[in-house]
């Protein structure tokens, strides 16, 4: 077998995005040759992805001119040759610009290539007793046999100068039989899972998931996923996700002091993280995951995203427990937000509604009291969709990112009389008053509220996402809410 010894280990881009060709450096003397065949860290930081290979097999070719392909699988593979020589055609079978490109090369113990996922693989065996060898990042299973999509390895679209004609070589009737390039199926982007759909973040993820035709989202809520449930786990495939959004959340801040609401808190917004994140990281997941203003005690006037813990209340610290869980993911995102305003019952929505009683003569309601002692930004739901699939499109450094409305710091009362002017002209019937006397004669638990819920945005507009002003939108909602 002549190849090569003591290359220098380095890496070589294709014209296929993703697709790396490595040069191996190989130990050779009288009695044979040794190789580092696959070596994470010095690979990782020649650009290899850090792909996490759960299966190592092998394919060995009797004799010379053995022909295989083009499949392309579900899983991301890292390909080198023990013994022979290949010459390898890769198709890239992905949707999008590179669709169709072909690259072509030869391997044997001293190259090696990178193969991502959805890129289809073909090769045909130089030697007798070619044995080619790959890792891959998901189990084979029946499940995932079913995204193959398959080329035609003889379509003269794809021109691939094989070294052996095809008619010569040795080939199974399956790869006869697979479509031209003009017929072949792209491979499917790996599915995204969304949790907490019936909520007011997961109804605006759909609707923007469905706006722009994005494929392969699964919408669930707890009835159907249960993410805090450790056996729900069981019924899914987590190696066909590339992604998990959790919408999902116990948000009833007051009810959570309570002795019953405790420990349901503490399951949806902590455990549940938790076993979301495992999943995650064993899967090669990006999870994204919704953080709140009530991890931080409120007492400085604007909380960047690395400010210390400091919850105030059950709420808060259950928070602040799924978010040092979700961070066990490599490939996460936390968006911390405030005031979140969407479908579905909510601040603005209550604020419509009373200003329409006090405009009422036959309603008795002649003002409203609301608190004016905690400060902050609304926070949309259409922006917050709009955030999490920038940060994921543009493959943004993983981490928190702050996620509300831009513009002002106004208190409560300020936005509930905007609210009442904005739908009835009454903005003069909104009393400010202090949370304390607010809550002055309740008779079941209260959480306290942060004072200062403003969250500092430049990290995520570093990012590329401008948050639209939050005043602005709110005059848009109402509107709309209204009929105008």
């Amino acid at each position: 077998m002549a190849f090569d010894f003591e290359k220098e280990l380095k890496v070589t881009e294709t014209n296929i995005p993703g697709l790396l060709v490595f040069d191996l450096p190989v130990h050779g003397d009288n009695r044979g040759w040794f190789k580092e065949n696959w070596q994470r860290a010095k690979m990782t930081a020649l650009g290899l992805p850090d792909f996490g290979p759960v299966q190592n097999n092998i394919s060995y070719n009797a004799t010379k001119g053995v022909t295989r392909g083009i499949h392309a699988e579900p899983w991301d593979k890292y390909i080198s040759i023990a013994a022979g020589e290949i010459f390898g055609a890769w198709v890239d079978l992905r949707p999008g610009e590179s669709f169709g490109q072909v690259f072509t090369t030869r391997l044997d113990p001293s190259r090696a290539i990178y193969v991502p996922r959805g890129v289809g693989n073909s090769f045909q065996a130089l030697q007798d007793g070619t044995v080619y060898t790959y890792l891959v990042n998901a189990h084979w299973s029946l499940e995932q046999k079913k995204t193959y999509t398959f080329v035609n390895l003889a379509d003269p679209e794809l021109n691939i100068a094989w070294p052996i004609p095809l008619e010569e070589s040795e080939r199974s009737e399956a790869d006869l039989h697979h479509p031209m390039l003009k017929d072949a199926k792209p491979m499917a982007p790996k599915r995204t899972l969304v949790t907490g759909c019936n909520g007011q973040l997961g109804h605006a993820i759909r609707v923007y998931a469905e706006a722009h035709n994005l494929q392969g989202f699964e919408y669930t809520d707890i009835d159907e996923f249960d993410f805090s449930d450790p056996a729900a786990y069981d019924k899914y495939d987590w190696s066909l996700y590339g992604t998990i959004i959790n919408a999902g959340a116990y948000t009833a801040v007051d009810k959570a002091e309570t002795a019953e609401g405790r420990p349901v808190a503490w399951k949806a917004n902590a455990q549940g993280p938790a076993l979301l994140a495992r999943v995650a990281k064993d899967h090669h997941i990006t999870l994204v995951h919704v953080s709140s203003d009530y991890v931080f005690d409120g007492t400085a006037d604007l909380h960047s995203e690395d400010e210390a813990f400091a919850p105030l209340g059950v709420y808060g610290q259950t928070k602040a427990a799924g978010d040092i869980a979700v961070t066990n993911a490599p490939e996460h995102y936390i968006l911390r937000s405030s005031w979140v305003i969407g479908e579905g019952r909510n601040f603005v929505k209550t604020m419509m509604a009373l200003s329409n009683r006090v405009a009422d003569p036959d309603d008795q309601l002649g003002q409203v009291t609301v608190v004016d002692d905690q400060y902050g930004r609304l926070t949309f739901t259409k922006d917050m969709a709009e955030a999490i699939f920038h940060l994921l499109d543009s493959h943004a450094p993983y981490g928190t990112y702050n996620l509300t409305g831009s513009g002002a710091v106004r208190n409560w009362a300020q936005i509930a009389s905007r609210v009442f002017e904005l739908t009835n002209g009454n903005g003069e019937k909104v009393k400010p008053i202090s949370t304390a006397e607010y809550f002055a004669n309740a008779k079941a638990p209260v959480s306290p509220r942060p004072e200062h819920s403003a969250l500092d945005l430049s990290k995520i507009k570093a990012a590329g996402y401008t948050p639209a002003d939050w005043e602005e939108t709110l005059e848009a909602y109402v509107n709309k809410e209204l009929g105008k």
